[in-house]
């Protein structure tokens, strides 16, 4: 793998155990202890680790940390391979509703048309604005301070005079019990409503979302049709919830992508 590769599974497993050493991150890497150390003094500078005596400790969870910007530095290498494996599955021609969030302006970014995109995000927005086969539309609503998501009776009222082929759902908590969740009750309402509007969904999330139950429940896993993850969720070490939640997921009939 990569640096920033091994960065993402390095941020998940200090995550995971709140304290790592040295050596137990090369074990599980495969890499040299001299490249763990650089690897966490680069994380540390970055403000996602606490360097201590012989490893680190995680400084943030990135469920539910911060804002657009904060959150936007986790995984950005998983995300961008999430975002051009979301694009792949999109075909040309649909009409598609791409809901906001850090993962999905990686797939805007891949896009390719021809293709109609209503974006709920002015981020992704920004990214298609220039393409020429790609036919944009921003939904209304309100713009959430530090989110740069559009949310509220706007936005929802916007989605439901819409028909959708594909709804590229980005999501906060994936659970095995509890489902689709969402932090905020704005961002589950929005997403709701493209459920309700739109033929297939595609889920979208990095293994840090599984086993998450966050606050607001937005459907039963079987709401959505496919979902697209990276493959550490499949490890038990890094993810203990990642096996059983993929396990769920298949049994409520969704077709699971790791990438």
């Amino acid at each position: 793998m990569d640096a920033a590769e091994r960065w993402d599974v390095t941020l998940r497993l200090v995550q995971g155990a709140e304290r790592a050493s040295v050596s137990e991150l090369a074990a599980r890497l495969g890499v040299s202890e001299m490249t763990v150390r650089r690897d966490l003094e680069a994380l540390a500078q970055r403000g996602l680790v606490r360097r201590v005596h012989g490893g680190a400790v995680a400084t943030r969870s990135p469920a539910g940390a911060g804002g657009f910007d904060d959150r936007a530095q986790w995984s950005a290498a998983t995300k961008q391979r999430l975002g051009a494996a979301v694009a792949a599955l999109i075909p040309a021609g649909s009409r598609v509703l791409l809901d906001a969030g850090t993962t999905t302006v990686h797939v805007a970014r891949a896009l390719r048309g021809p293709l109609s995109v209503t974006a709920l995000s002015l981020p992704a927005a920004m990214c298609l604005a220039e393409q020429s086969e790609i036919d944009l539309l921003v939904a209304g609503g309100r713009v959430r301070h530090g989110e740069h998501s559009l949310v509220g009776p706007l936005a929802v009222r916007a989605l439901e005079g819409l028909a959708f082929d594909v709804f590229v759902l980005s999501i906060g908590g994936v659970h095995a019990e509890y489902g689709w969740s969402e932090f905020g009750l704005d961002d589950a309402a929005v997403k709701q409503a493209g459920l309700a509007q739109s033929a297939r969904v595609v889920a979208v999330a990095d293994a840090t979302k599984l086993g998450v139950r966050a606050f607001s429940r937005v459907a039963p896993l079987g709401a959505a049709h496919e979902f697209v993850t990276d493959r550490s969720a499949s490890d038990p070490v890094i993810h203990p919830a990642g096996p059983p939640t993929l396990e769920a997921l298949r049994d409520a009939g969704v077709l699971v992508h790791t990438i």
